[in-house]
């Protein structure tokens, strides 16, 4: 917790980021063409959405306008992702690592909301996309459940059900609702599949 009492993101997305690097450097040129929960991205697609929407947050952290920065890289070469990620989620953290930062208002996708909003909205985002790229990749992988419940209750915060998924913020640069309607999840679920479910997903095998 912080002086003003909300929970600090900073050490969350710093774990969620580690844990998206270490998947996406598992990432073969093989994999770069097998689909995702997200129907419109294959893993190459996803690869450049994360990269480009972590630059995205990284220019809000500098106090740039996020919202002109494209949350879609192109022109990574098949075994260049690992180093673009890289490069780009460790200016996130340098943005990002003044406790100023976290009570300075963001200008984000879904508003104007205090720094620290605006990156537990970033947690949710890779955190969700590294389920995303398991689940594209298809091989056995351990994600960190506290990660996930961490991203879970941010989504049910931002996202309740009284909510319009279909409604574009006026913030939004892609003009694309970024999340389907909610999805029972099946008993006995995980946070993950709790969380996708919870935006709409539905895992690779089910679809």
């Amino acid at each position: 917790m912080t002086g003003t009492g909300f929970t600090d993101p900073r050490p969350v997305y710093a774990r969620a980021t580690e844990q998206a690097a270490a998947l996406i450097e598992s990432v073969r040129p093989a994999d770069l063409t097998r689909p995702t929960p997200c129907s419109e991205y294959d893993v190459r697609a996803l690869l450049g959405h994360i990269v480009g929407g972590t630059l995205r947050i990284a220019v809000v952290g500098e106090g740039g306008d996020g919202l002109a920065v494209v949350p879609a890289l192109e022109g990574v070469g098949d075994d260049g992702w690992a180093a673009a990620y890289d490069e780009v989620r460790i200016r996130v953290l340098k943005a990002w690592e003044s406790d100023e930062r976290m009570t300075t208002p963001a200008r984000v996708p879904w508003g104007e909301v205090p720094g620290h909003a605006a990156l537990a909205g970033y947690v949710m985002e890779i955190v969700t996309h590294t389920w995303d790229l398991a689940e594209g990749l298809g091989r056995p992988c351990r994600l960190d459940p506290e990660l996930a419940e961490f991203a879970l209750a941010t989504a049910r915060a931002v996202l309740p059900d009284s909510r319009p998924r279909d409604v574009v913020s006026p913030y939004a640069a892609d003009r694309r609702p970024p999340f389907h309607t909610r999805r029972p999840a099946l008993g006995g679920a995980g946070p993950y599949e709790e969380l996708a479910a919870w935006l709409g997903r539905e895992p690779l095998g089910r679809s």
